[in-house]
């Protein structure tokens, strides 16, 4: 019971000083039409007015909701990649995607180099999502292979990718990191910043995507959207 007040307390606490930080961070000037695309759960704000049929889209971290990775599709007609090495995630994307074409599935997680990384599971059995900085402070994981964004765009062929939503349980700071630093800038950047998490990581994460020439779109809870300046 105390665990969890103090886990509370710290979460709300991250939320206070993320907001002054945020307080201090320029917002995306420019027209754009913001949509939530996909359920209130799933569903993330993006710049529709820019989608096209032409762009690529990685998208890490499916749990059981790939509602806004099918809306990228259906309405745009992107080209939609999902990873999620999760044992149940596995199992419910193949049946959501199985008849359909344009949405592809890898069953690897997200990091900042190619290795083998333990998933360590949540408190709650009913949750779906795995931890590789074991978020929630658990013993039992499983093991599977992760990539860097750039091992990913070289397996799959790809020069470029336009917009990247990660949604991956504590590994988006290490994530983030990699791929600016391979000056990889997707025009999209649709991040959430799982909790709990220090303050500090919280600013040098957000402070890494505001030096690499974004501005934040949308808030929604703790996902961020964030587009490209110079678009």
């Amino acid at each position: 019971m105390l665990s969890n007040i103090v886990l509370r307390a710290r979460i709300a606490l991250n939320k206070l000083l993320v907001s002054v930080y945020l307080g201090h961070y320029r917002f995306l000037t420019r027209a754009h039409s913001m949509e939530k695309l996909g359920t209130d759960y799933g569903g993330w704000y993006v710049p529709t007015d820019l989608i096209d049929s032409g762009w690529i889209c990685y998208s890490g971290g499916a749990g059981e909701d790939i509602s806004f990775d099918l809306a990228l599709r259906e309405q745009f007609g992107c080209d939609v990649w999902i990873f999620d090495p999760t044992p149940r995630a596995i199992q419910f994307v193949r049946q959501q995607i199985h008849d359909k074409s344009g949405i592809h599935f890898m069953p690897a997680g997200l990091w900042s180099s190619k290795t083998t990384l333990r998933f360590y599971q949540p408190r709650d059995p009913s949750h779906v999502s795995h931890s590789v900085v074991n978020l929630q402070k658990t013993e039992d994981y499983f093991e599977s292979e992760c990539y860097a964004v750039s091992d990913l765009m070289s397996t799959l062929g790809h020069k470029q990718i336009d917009l990247l939503k990660i949604d991956i349980e504590g590994a988006e700071h290490a994530v983030i990191q990699d791929m600016l630093s391979c000056d990889i800038r997707p025009r999209v950047l649709c991040i959430e910043i799982d909790q709990p998490a220090s303050p500090l990581q919280c600013f040098k994460t957000l402070g890494r995507i505001r030096e690499a020439g974004y501005e934040l779109a949308a808030i929604d809870g703790w996902n961020f959207s964030f587009v490209r300046e110079e678009l």
